[in-house]
Formats: structure tokens, sequence, C-alpha cells
């Protein structure tokens, strides 16, 4: 019984590979664009780790896929670039190679044919938001999608709150509203039960993401993340891959 007992245990311990798993968001510069990478990496029995992700330019909302390795020691990193998430056998927009340790990722993107393109930077530390102070109303919408949002910010601290979105046919409604502020390095949260709203300064906008407000929406409404440029403008953010 001792011996079942403890064969039950270990099987109800994470695995080591479920707790190599790791998801990492990094804001830098890609030659002279601000560009926000996303990368998910596996750890692999030798110690290097298997990595995924993409890229997204601010400024054209052009987006690039991503996968290649990332070494145990010096954390070599390589990452093949294409235009879909799946680049088996699809052409190679490009390659980047450099190092990722410390929270930062740097190095040199090359072209489908091996030429220099440009260098680039990354850091996984988001500019810190304590004396970040704006008064947005705005209005956008896309397709079958459109969204309110009202947000007022002073010093770092949050006043009010309101967004609002619909989806057609159906008008499926989303509002969060009535948020408490929490504590968040590199940008600012505000969350109601599990509902959370957090901002990220990406330099030349703030970018305003929700997680988790499923039971504030009805049932096909979402709400989509949102641009705010520095004259209180906002617009979706919505990858292109051309």
């Amino acid at each position: 019984m001792r011996w079942i007992a403890l064969c039950l245990g270990l099987l109800s311990l994470p695995s080591p590979a479920q707790e190599a798993n790791e998801t990492r968001e990094l804001i830098g510069q890609l030659g002279g664009r601000a560009a926000l990478l996303n990368l998910y990496t596996s750890r692999q029995p030798d110690g290097a780790a298997r990595v995924t992700g993409d890229y997204l330019v601010l400024q054209t909302q052009q987006q690039r896929f991503l996968e290649g390795e990332r070494s145990k020691q010096l954390g070599v990193t390589v990452l093949r670039e294409g235009a879909t998430p799946i680049l088996y056998g699809r052409p190679v927009t490009g390659t980047l190679q450099g190092t990722w340790s410390g929270g930062i990722f740097k190095g040199v993107r090359f072209g489908p044919e091996g030429q220099e393109r440009e260098r680039f930077e990354f850091s996984e530390t988001f500019p810190s938001m304590e004396i970040y102070s704006a008064s947005v109303r705005c209005e956008v919408s896309e397709g079958r999608y459109a969204s309110t949002l009202a947000l007022a910010v002073e010093n770092g601290k949050l006043k009010s709150v309101d967004w609002r979105s619909k989806v057609s046919p159906g008008e499926h409604p989303c509002t969060v509203a009535g948020l408490e502020q929490l504590p968040q390095n590199g940008g600012l949260r505000f969350a109601a039960g599990r509902c959370s709203v957090t901002l990220r300064n990406l330099g030349d906008y703030v970018r305003v993401t929700a997680e988790d407000c499923a039971a504030m929406c009805g049932s096909q409404g979402y709400l989509e993340p949102l641009l705010i440029d520095r004259r209180g403008n906002c617009q979706l953010q919505r990858p292109r891959t051309r």
C-alpha cells in the first residue's frame, strides 16, 4: 500500500516538461521599427529549448512567425521567420540570430538569402507607467466588431475605466467596468474577480488588453486588444501578414 501511495504521489506531480514550458513577451526595436515579440519555449532533454512565437511591427501591424532553438549555455538563439504559423515547407522570409540571456534578446536579422538586414534588441522588461496620465474616449470598429473605451488614469492611478464591445449580428455585448487597481511591474493592471485589464507602454502606443473576462460578455462577445497613440486615438491591434 505504501508503494502504491508513493506511485500515486509521483504521478500527481507536474512533469519536468510542463515546468519547463514558458511564455515570454518582449518589447524592443527591429532595425528602426518598434516591435513586440512573443516567444514560447519548451525545454529539451539536452537542456536546450525549442522556441516558437511571433513578432509584431507596431507601426504597420505586420506580423511574422518564428521557430527555432535556444542553446543551454550561452543562450544562442536562431529563429527562422515566415509569414504563416506553420513554417515547414513554406518560404522563409528571414532569420533572427543572436543571444537571449538575462531577459535581453539581441542580434541580427538576416534575409532569406542570408544577407544582413538589420539589428534587433528586445527586453523582457517593459517601461514603468508609474507617472502615466491620460484621459481617453474612443470608438473603433472593423467588420463585425465594434468597441468603445473610456479610460482615465492620473500619475499611474486608475480614476475610471469603462470598456464595451459588441459583435454583430446579434449584438453580442461585453461590458467591463468597476475594476480596481492591482500591483503590476512594467505596466498597469486593473481587475474585478478573474477579469483583468492590463496597460503596457510600447513606446509610441499604449496597449490595452483584457483577460478572463468571459463572465462579463455575451455568448459570442469578446474584447480585442487596443493600441492608444499619443494623441489618444485608438486602433485595433490586428496583425497583418502581408
